[in-house]
């Protein structure tokens, strides 16, 4: 058994010690402290393997940590013993039982897997002594403190590395990974990290694509031969080139780096993210170790190195590292190396508070191990629930040649910062979107690697495309019998070539054509046969449980196409105008008839007699100034104005009803045989499809309509003939094809305007292939410079063909919206007239006894009935006026007269034979005197 290194001066004591000790337990005597003199020696021990680096670093650590505590404490001493290098994994255990039993110790330390440190922890509860561990699960069982009681967790769990790897995939788009991981008996295979990697990833988008799993390295005849197959089989299973490695042995590590930059893995478009327990040792492996990391990412915990504590820790280290491993090239301590110092710094300080009692047991000794509360060497040492508490703040680095860079920090508030974070933030916005440091990428690749297996001019991409198509306008495949070679052309292909030209990097590949339905080639890109497809593939949801889409190039959408029928009514003549304008133009012909009345009845001799011919001379004149065919001769000036408004709207009303009749009558307008797809299924009509293409299943599903009322029609000349034969009543296609259809074929059919809209078409590559993204910016490109709407009149819409789309040619009715405002001026300008005309007819009435009335009165003072009366009565006086009224109109010439004179003897033969003289007496009594 190997004892701790101790001070010269004070060896003899410990002598001394460790025979009282055996005495003691050669008498079967136990006890927890042993006195030594003055002091009682506290047994501590360490299950670590000495013979690994991790080990050495950790052992001289805990020494000097043990010996700088002896050396100032004059009541208590601290004893290191250390587990005997084995192979056997059980060996933690049994060799935590023997120190218990034999040596009396009062605190285990060490376990550097989960799995030591759980077998280890079941003994602590059964014999009650405080184990201290250097690991912690993956996953914290909610009753492990109830079933553990005396485990402390001087470690974090792996939740937080496992975050910010996902944020590094999710910071460089990568969407596919392959895990790696040493699985035996001492680290249980890692399967809660894996759960938790797999659901970190999910949570930005990205998946685990493969996983390695490695037998440790003891356990291989020959590990490099082993690993360069399991490499070779991971090759031909997998696209991505996304490697992170989980928690493995640095043996393990640098033997698959090794294995893989051999192969070529460790490349260009390649990354590699390397696991803590390796990023912490590199500041003590060896330089060449380090050389076959090159260019990969790793994740360390970080601790301050510029504190004048450390740096008396590290130059103590190196002096003792370098006496007690010679052999050792780096001297340099790793991040073990801390928390094992700091682990028996939290036994000495809880020994130290013991002091001034009686000792307490091991309870007591527990209990002051939680309540530690100190900055160490490897960060902020604090308790809660046996797990140590800290705000872990994480640094990527970047290992280049034989050492490394530091990149940016992480934590899990801030997620990347080039800073240290120095306060907790309470912001809900972490960047997770890039790294500003520089990261040189293996290959020495000075852009982000795609992460995935791209094409190369041996290994070009395999890319499927239709080989029978309903509308070769999409895609045409030719065989060339004399160079016994596939042309293909079409508006997907030019666009695909298109896009390729736009890219930062070359991708080669090969078309292939291949003829099946479009389900078949989603399958083929699915089980990897192929890389990409590109043709008229449809971006639907079911689709991309499988493949990825690019941004859709097309829109989509469901048209029904019908043939045409030619439209013929009736009434024609009423549809230039909306029943709106019908309604209007009439209101506003009686309302513009009953004004004219109205200001003409009194001065016009034509609008004088009974009520019936004073209606028809109004209806007359009015409805022949439609025509501008009136003959009446306009007496008053506001007549005249109401006239010119009227003259104006009818002038514009007739322009525009000529200019709409003449065509639609000119141009033949056609009808839809079918308008609604309801009507289809109530009648059990027939309808055709493309029977390739995933529209038969929708409307087999989503329309319900019946499968044998569905015909599957091959290409777009078949849809002619059914059509003709009557062998379906409409057809359904996509929005692409339809145009492409009508275009060709636009006398007699029409087609609909989509209602139900799909995704678009799109090409399509597999699930994770960093690819599709590419393609889509530059998609994205050519719609921005307008590429694609004239590779589409180029290929889609042939406006020579077929001048008029007559289903579309229909003129629309004239609406009320287009001439509301001549109405509002026509009818606004008649009731402005029709009001003037009334005061000037009251004023002038206006007799001397009226106005002394009432100057006397006030008009409030009047009844209503009484006011009504007045004014009636100066409506009548003035109709029935023959003097003075008839001079001035005879007077008055006009534009609108026919004759521009009137004899006297007309003015007499007109006048009226009876005057009717209106008395108001006080109300309600009135008294009418004729004469």
């Amino acid at each position: 058994m190997n004892f701790p290194s101790t001070m010269t001066e004070a060896l003899a004591k410990f002598c001394l010690s460790y025979l009282f000790i055996s005495f003691v337990l050669s008498n079967d005597y136990q006890t927890e402290a042993t006195n030594i003199g003055d002091s009682k020696v506290i047994s501590i021990g360490a299950i670590i393997d000495v013979n690994s680096r991790v080990g050495k670093e950790q052992q001289v650590a805990m020494d000097i940590a043990a010996q700088s505590y002896n050396n100032t404490s004059k009541t208590h001493r601290l004893a290191l013993y250390f587990q005997e290098p084995t192979k056997d994994p059980f060996s933690p255990t049994s060799f935590a039982e023997e120190m218990i039993k034999k040596q009396k110790v009062q605190v285990i330390v060490g376990m550097h897997t989960w799995t030591e440190a759980a077998s280890v922890a079941e003994l602590g509860r059964q014999t009650q002594v405080p184990i201290i561990s250097f690991a912690a699960p993956t996953i914290t069982p909610p009753m492990m403190p109830t079933s553990w009681p005396f485990l402390v967790r001087l470690a974090n769990n792996g939740t937080a590395y496992v975050k910010c790897v996902a944020d590094l995939v999710h910071a460089y788009s990568w969407q596919r990974v392959v895990v790696i991981y040493e699985d035996d008996a001492t680290n249980g295979g890692d399967y809660g990290m894996l759960t938790l990697l797999s659901e970190a990833l999910q949570d930005v988008g990205s998946m685990i694509e493969y996983r390695l799993a490695l037998p440790s390295t003891s356990y291989l005849p020959n590990p490099g031969e082993f690993i360069r197959e399991e490499l070779f089989n991971l090759i031909e299973n997998t696209q991505s080139r996304v490697f992170i490695v989980l928690q493995s042995s640095l043996e393990m590590v640098i033997q698959v780096f090794k294995e893989a930059s051999q192969i070529g893995l460790v490349d260009k478009e390649s990354a590699w993210i390397i696991p803590e327990s390796i990023t912490n040792l590199l500041d003590s492996v060896n330089k060449s170790a380090i050389s076959y990391m090159e260019g990969a990412l790793g994740i360390k915990t970080y601790y301050s190195e510029n504190v004048s504590k450390y740096q008396y820790f590290e130059a103590q280290f190196r002096q003792s590292f370098r006496a007690k491993y010679p052999e050792e090239d780096n001297r340099n301590p790793g991040f073990y190396a801390l928390q094992a110092y700091d682990s028996i710094k939290i036994i000495a300080q809880a020994v130290g508070r013991m002091a001034g009692g009686d000792g307490g047991g091991s309870k007591t000794l527990l209990t002051e191990i939680l309540s530690s509360n100190f900055l160490g060497l490897s960060g902020e040492i604090q308790f809660g629930d046996g797990q140590l508490l800290q705000n872990l703040t994480l640094r990527v680095v970047n290992v280049d040649r034989k050492s490394y860079r530091e990149l940016d920090f992480w934590t899990p508030e801030h997620g990347f910062t080039t800073s240290l974070p120095t306060e907790p933030s309470n912001s809900t916005s972490r960047n997770t979107e890039s790294l500003r440091g520089v990261v040189i990428w293996p290959g020495q690749l000075q852009r982000v690697p795609k992460g995935w297996n791209l094409p190369t001019k041996q290994k070009k991409m395999r890319i499927a495309v239709p080989g029978r198509t309903s509308f070769s306008k999409f895609v045409k495949v030719d065989y060339d019998e004399n160079e016994n070679t596939y042309k293909f052309s079409g508006f997907c292909i030019e666009i695909f070539e298109r896009v390729l030209g736009l890219l930062e990097y070359d991708l080669p590949y090969d078309y292939y054509p291949i003829n099946g339905t479009y389900n078949d080639l989603v399958q083929l890109v699915y089980n990897k046969t192929f890389d990409a497809v590109v043709g008229d593939m449809t971006l639907i949801a079911e689709r991309l449980q499988y493949v990825d889409f690019t941004v859709p190039y097309a829109e989509s959408g469901l048209s029904m196409i019908v043939t045409e029928k030619s439209e013929e009514s009736a009434w024609m003549f009423m549809k230039p105008f909306t029943w709106q304008m019908w309604v209007a133009t009439g209101a506003i012909l009686i309302y513009t008839m009953l004004v004219v009345w109205y200001l003409e009845r009194e001065p016009n001799p034509e609008f004088h007699g009974n009520w019936k011919s004073q209606i028809s001379t109004a209806l007359n004149f009015t409805f022949s100034s439609l025509f501008f065919a009136h003959r009446e001769k306009m007496y008053s000036n506001l007549s005249r104005v109401v006239m010119v408004t009227w003259l104006f709207l009818v002038l514009i009303l007739n322009s525009s009803y000529t200019a709409s009749l003449s065509s639609m009558l000119t141009v033949q307008r056609l009808q839809p045989n079918v308008t609604d797809i309801e009507w289809l299924k109530k009648n059990n009509m027939k309808i055709g499809c493309d029977g390739d293409s995933f529209i038969r299943t929708y409307l087999e599903k989503v329309e319900g309509f019946l499968p044998e009322n569905i015909v599957n029609v091959n290409n777009e000349d078949s849809y002619v003939d059914v059509f003709k034969n009557f062998s379906i009543a409409a057809a359904f296609l996509e929005l692409p094809y339809e145009k492409v259809y009508i275009s060709k074929y636009c006398k007699g059919f029409s087609g609909s305007t989509p209602t139900t809209r799909f995704g678009g078409l799109g090409f399509m590559f597999q699930k994770g292939s960093p690819v599709t993204k590419d393609i889509s910016k530059a998609i994205l490109q050519l719609l921005e410079q307008g590429e694609l709407n004239r590779l589409e009149e180029k290929w889609l819409d042939h406006a020579g063909q077929c001048s008029n789309n007559l289903s579309s040619a229909s003129t629309e009715s004239l609406k009320l919206g287009s001439f509301w405002v001549l109405y509002v001026i026509s009818g606004g300008t008649s009731t402005i007239c029709f009001l003037l005309s009334t005061i000037q007819s009251l004023k002038s009435r206006q007799t001397p006894q009226d106005e002394a009335q009432e100057g006397n009165g006030k008009p409030w003072d009047e009844s209503p009935w009484r006011r009504v009366v007045i004014i009636a009565k100066k409506i009548y006086s003035k109709k029935y006026n023959k003097a003075s009224n008839a001079q001035d109109v005879t007077d008055c010439s006009s534009r609108w007269d026919i004759s521009s004179t009137h004899t006297p003897e007309h003015r007499l033969a007109t006048a009226p034979q009876l005057q009717e003289i209106i008395t108001v007496s006080s109300p309600p009594t009135v008294t009418t005197d004729n004469s």
